[in-house]
């Protein structure tokens, strides 16, 4: 029975990627996505890109969106919507003006108005600018042409770039 358990936990660790994000007031919790990559370093002992840490199977499943599955379980729990700003590392809270923390406003979401606008192919500044325009803008039939986008960007989003450079600031 232990060793069941044991086997249970690695398997946990090794399929479910999590990182503190930060919520709707700037509030943190920790975010959880299917892992996708490799957690690869070179001789220095940093880091390798993420395009060279990614699996064959988490370039599949970031494809289709598929590694975003366990995020339901932050709407389930009330930390996230369906819609809304995507929640985004601590280390960017000080880097924000005044207007981007607006984006904090409201509870982060699973897809949003800069996701289907562009996602990472986009400027940080244009990104966070798109996050305000949907707090700001937040309607129905706002939502409503959100998920329709997002469904439709599912069936015919490209495989571009996959991850995001970090945000530095506006300076």
């Amino acid at each position: 029975m232990v060793l069941f358990f044991s086997l249970w936990s690695f398997t946990l660790r090794n399929i479910f990627f999590t990182q503190p994000r930060i919520g709707q007031n700037e509030k943190g919790f920790l975010f959880i996505k299917l892992k996708t990559m490799h957690q690869t370093y070179d001789a220095k002992g940093i880091l390798l890109p993420d395009n060279q840490r990614v699996t064959p199977l988490g370039r599949f499943l970031r494809k289709i969106s598929l590694d975003e599955l366990p995020q339901l379980w932050h709407v389930i729990k009330g930390e996230m919507n369906l819609i809304g700003p995507r929640p985004l590392l601590p280390e960017y809270l000080p880097l924000y003006s005044e207007r981007q923390r607006k984006r904090h406003t409201l509870k982060p979401g699973i897809t949003g108005w800069a996701q289907i606008k562009g996602r990472n192919a986009l400027p940080w500044k244009d990104r966070l600018e798109l996050d305000i325009w949907y707090v700001e803008n937040r309607s129905w039939w706002l939502d409503l042409k959100i998920i329709a986008l997002t469904i439709l960007k599912f069936f015919y989003k490209n495989d571009g770039d996959l991850s995001s450079e970090k945000f530095k600031g506006n300076g």
